[in-house]
Protein backbone atom coordinates (compact mmCIF):
# COMPACT_ATOMS: atom_id res chain seq x y z
CA UNK A 1 0.00 0.00 0.00
CA UNK A 2 1.38 3.27 -0.71
CA UNK A 3 1.88 6.34 1.38
CA UNK A 4 -0.55 9.45 0.68
CA UNK A 5 1.09 11.91 -0.66
CA UNK A 6 0.92 15.82 0.62
CA UNK A 7 0.90 18.49 -2.37
CA UNK A 8 1.39 21.75 -1.82
CA UNK A 9 -0.81 25.10 -3.40
CA UNK A 10 -1.61 28.62 -2.24
CA UNK A 11 -4.82 29.25 -2.62
CA UNK A 12 -7.11 32.19 -1.71
CA UNK A 13 -11.12 32.34 -1.23
CA UNK A 14 -12.39 35.39 -3.35
CA UNK A 15 -15.35 37.17 -3.21
CA UNK A 16 -16.37 38.47 -6.84
CA UNK A 17 -18.16 41.68 -7.74
CA UNK A 18 -21.43 39.66 -8.64
CA UNK A 19 -21.39 38.15 -5.51
CA UNK A 20 -19.86 35.18 -6.48
CA UNK A 21 -17.51 33.30 -4.05
CA UNK A 22 -14.31 31.29 -5.83
CA UNK A 23 -11.29 29.42 -5.17
CA UNK A 24 -8.48 30.11 -7.11
CA UNK A 25 -4.91 29.90 -7.16
CA UNK A 26 -3.09 33.09 -5.84
CA UNK A 27 -1.65 35.08 -9.13
CA UNK A 28 -3.32 32.89 -11.48
CA UNK A 29 -4.98 33.68 -14.46
CA UNK A 30 -8.39 32.27 -15.98
CA UNK A 31 -11.29 30.43 -14.68
CA UNK A 32 -11.47 29.76 -10.83
CA UNK A 33 -10.64 26.13 -9.18
CA UNK A 34 -14.25 26.38 -7.60
CA UNK A 35 -17.06 29.06 -8.01
CA UNK A 36 -20.08 29.16 -5.34
CA UNK A 37 -23.29 30.84 -6.19
CA UNK A 38 -25.24 31.23 -3.39
CA UNK A 39 -29.51 32.00 -4.59
CA UNK A 40 -31.47 35.44 -3.74
CA UNK A 41 -32.80 33.14 -0.96
CA UNK A 42 -30.39 31.66 0.65
CA UNK A 43 -28.00 34.84 1.01
CA UNK A 44 -31.36 36.03 2.70
CA UNK A 45 -30.99 33.18 5.47
CA UNK A 46 -27.32 33.51 5.68
CA UNK A 47 -27.03 37.59 5.74
CA UNK A 48 -23.49 38.20 6.22
CA UNK A 49 -22.30 34.94 6.56
CA UNK A 50 -22.03 33.87 3.26
CA UNK A 51 -18.16 34.03 3.12
CA UNK A 52 -17.68 31.73 6.51
CA UNK A 53 -20.39 29.11 5.19
CA UNK A 54 -18.23 29.14 1.54
CA UNK A 55 -14.98 28.46 3.55
CA UNK A 56 -16.55 25.86 5.62
CA UNK A 57 -17.77 24.46 2.12
CA UNK A 58 -14.57 24.86 0.43
CA UNK A 59 -12.28 23.17 3.26
CA UNK A 60 -14.64 20.23 3.15
CA UNK A 61 -14.57 19.26 0.04
CA UNK A 62 -11.10 19.85 -0.15
CA UNK A 63 -10.16 17.68 3.10
CA UNK A 64 -12.67 15.00 1.70
CA UNK A 65 -11.25 14.54 -1.96
CA UNK A 66 -7.45 14.22 -0.04
CA UNK A 67 -9.12 11.35 2.13
CA UNK A 68 -10.77 9.38 -0.99
CA UNK A 69 -7.39 10.23 -2.50
CA UNK A 70 -5.09 9.12 0.04
CA UNK A 71 -3.62 12.76 0.61
CA UNK A 72 -3.79 14.53 3.29
CA UNK A 73 -4.86 18.04 3.37
CA UNK A 74 -3.59 21.12 5.98
CA UNK A 75 -5.55 24.02 5.36
CA UNK A 76 -4.16 27.47 7.34
CA UNK A 77 -5.94 31.00 6.57
CA UNK A 78 -4.35 34.01 5.86
CA UNK A 79 -5.75 37.46 5.11
CA UNK A 80 -7.64 37.22 1.40
CA UNK A 81 -9.55 39.54 -0.77
CA UNK A 82 -12.85 40.51 -0.23
CA UNK A 83 -13.15 39.31 2.82
CA UNK A 84 -12.55 41.07 6.07
CA UNK A 85 -11.70 37.89 7.76
CA UNK A 86 -8.31 35.42 6.85
CA UNK A 87 -8.34 33.35 3.30
CA UNK A 88 -6.99 30.36 3.16
CA UNK A 89 -3.67 29.00 2.53
CA UNK A 90 -3.95 25.01 1.94
CA UNK A 91 -0.98 23.18 1.62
Amino acid sequence: MSEPTTATALLEIVELANGDIVLQRVGAEGAPLVRIRFSAESRGYMAGSRLGVARAMIEAGIRAAAQQSGSEADVDYVAGRGDAGPGPVIH
